[in-house]
This record gives C-alpha cells, structure tokens and sequence, in this order.
C-alpha cells in the first residue's frame, strides 16, 4: 500500500499525477486542503494521520515541503527494518527526495520511480548510492533477505566506503557480477555469509543474510496453544541447523484454519499461513510421505504436515520428514535459492 499526501491544489494534481505513473500500484491519494474531490479529504491533523497509516504502510509519499515530512513521521519512527519508505515530491513535481527507509525500504528506488515518470529529478544522498559502491542492505532488502545485525551491516558499508576488502560465503549457489569489494575467501575480519542456518558464521564479525526459503508444515489437535507449536517448531529448526528468520510460511489443512495457536504462531513468526483441502493435499504426487491411517481417517488424507509443506513451495524438497510431540507434527521443506549479483 501507497499512501500519498498532498497540501494544496497544485500538490493534489501532482500527487494524481504520481498515483496514475504508479500504475498497478495500491495507491491511495489524500488531501489537507478542502475541496480537493479527486483526493480523500484529511480531517485529522497530519501527525495524527501519519500515525494512522505508517504502520499500515509500504509507502508514504509526501508532496509538499520535506520539512512537513519530517516533523510528521518524526513521532512514529521505529527502525530501519520496520519503517516505511518515506518519499517527498515538492508541488511542482520538480524533485522526488527519499527521506527514510531509502535500502531495506525501497525508498530510494520508488524516488527513482517516481522522478522517471513526471520528469522529475531524484535526489539520492545514501552514502553507497552517491559514490557507485555495492549496498549490503539493499542488495538484501531487494532479494527478500533478511539481515542478521544491522550494526554488523553498517561495518560491511563503511568499509565498503574505505575500500577496504569485505569477506563473502554463500551456502547458496551464486551467479552475476560479483562486487570487487566483495572477497570469497573465508577467512578474516568482516565478512557476509548467506546462509539459511546459525552460529558465530566464518568471519571474525560475520554478518549473516538469510533468505526466506523454508516452508513448516504445521498439524496439531484441536485446541493446542501457540507456545506448544512454536516449541516443537523450534526445536525442529535447531536440530536441523534451520534460522527461523529463513521460514517463509506456515502451511496446513483447511480443518486447522482456524485454530487460534497455528494461526498466532504464524503471525509471530512474520509469515503468511495457507490452508489446503484434504484432495489438494491428497492430488500431489507421492514421494514416500509419512502416512497414518489414523490421520487418514480424522482429516481425509494420509500425511498432513508433509503434503501441506509440499503444496505450498515452489519446486522444494521436504528435507525434515514429519517431528512430532505434544500433540503437533511438523515437517520442513527447503525451497532452492541462487544468489544472483546481476551487474552488481
């Protein structure tokens, strides 16, 4: 979701302008002065609208002063992970300056986005922008990976900026250009290790980029709480060298959709939740799963966790067979992953 605001008439017609370049988008358009039909009226103060809508946000575009933008995100900063983009385009539509959020947020690239189509002219001051130098973080951010330490990820960028060496290992296949700043040797100071996994990493300083490609086939009986799933899933996770910040979802039967712990544990996690029928999940083919008849004959197909897994990855391979204990089984499926540079 994209939220733009304007503050004039002249700003309404540029934000409008801005809207329809977006496209496809989920672009909303809102308005501080009256009047403005095309816009959604602001009743609030703009503090107070901000508030509403940041969390809520991908995005916020600001077409008026940076100075009304600053003061009005101000109060509902949080961190770099979780903030949204923030943009501001003056009325004229002549500048489109990223404020907030410009790497792991995507601010700078809709700026960009944003220039290129009203003629406008981007203004970009990150550091490893301005001076043509590889970005940790955006390189994670625009990739679906997330970063294990952001104090670690400041270290890569200033030494990056110093010119120094920077360490890299990959438990992923890699292609593209990669960086010259970037050494594949695996030993060192400082280094980036994509990895799906834990632990104190290859480097003296390791800063770990994990990509989200493991999927927790999750079943359970009725009434089990969130701490019993999370226990199980963890300690399915630790045992096969599994980050949690690598799952990407959390898949079941349709019978289990609304089972408050799954569905708690799920939103914990960060993770979307999908549910198949007992033929969706009885149609794929057979692999060798885990089959009970006792599960066949409460749910309607043989292996719950292990086919819901399955269904719901793209071309995955179940690598933790069904765990179970306390009434919860899970499996796990490994989606493969190639650590593409482009011309990086």
């Amino acid at each position: 979701m994209i939220n733009i605001v304007s503050f004039s008439a002249r700003g309404c017609s540029t934000a409008i302008g801005i809207s329809k370049a977006l496209g496809d988008e989920d672009v909303r358009v809102f308005s501080k002065t009256s009047g403005m039909s095309v816009c959604e009226n602001i009743d609030v103060t703009i503090s107070e609208w901000t508030g509403r809508v940041f969390e809520k946000s991908d995005a916020i575009v600001f077409v008026g002063a940076v100075g009304i933008a600053v003061r009005a995100i101000a109060p509902h900063l949080k961190g770099k992970t979780s903030d949204p983009a923030v943009v501001c385009v003056d009325e004229l539509g002549r500048y489109s300056i990223p404020i907030l959020s410009g790497h792991i947020g995507g601010a700078n690239h809709l700026a960009c986005r944003i220039a290129s189509a009203i003629g406008a002219t981007s203004v970009i001051t990150t550091a490893t922008d301005v001076n043509g130098k590889f970005s940790v973080d955006s390189f994670a951010a625009s990739r679906g990976m997330c970063i294990g330490s952001m104090a670690l990820a400041k270290d890569v960028s200033a030494a990056v900026l110093d010119g120094r060496f920077v360490g890299l290992k990959s438990d992923y296949p890699v292609c593209g250009r990669v960086p010259t700043c970037l050494d594949t040797s695996e030993t060192g100071d400082l280094g980036v290790h994509i990895t799906s996994g834990f632990g104190k990493g290859p480097y003296l300083r390791t800063l770990r980029l994990i990509p989200k490609n493991h999927i927790l086939g999750v079943g359970c009986r009725r009434g089990t709480d969130k701490e019993e799933i999370k226990k199980m899933a963890m300690s399915v996770l630790c045992s096969a060298g599994i980050s949690i910040e690598s799952v990407k979802a959390v898949a079941s039967i349709d019978l289990k959709e609304n089972e408050t712990g799954l569905v708690e544990f799920a939103a914990e996690t960060g993770v979307p939740t999908f549910f198949y029928s007992s033929s969706e999940l009885d149609m794929l083919p057979d692999i060798g799963y885990s089959k009970s008849d006792f599960v066949k004959n409460t749910t309607g197909v043989d292996c719950v966790c292990e086919r819901a897994a399955m269904a719901a990855s793209a071309g995955g391979e179940l690598i933790v067979r069904k765990t179970g204990g306390e009434g919860v089984t899970v499996a796990v499926v490994r989606e493969p992953v190639l650590v593409d540079f482009g011309d990086e």
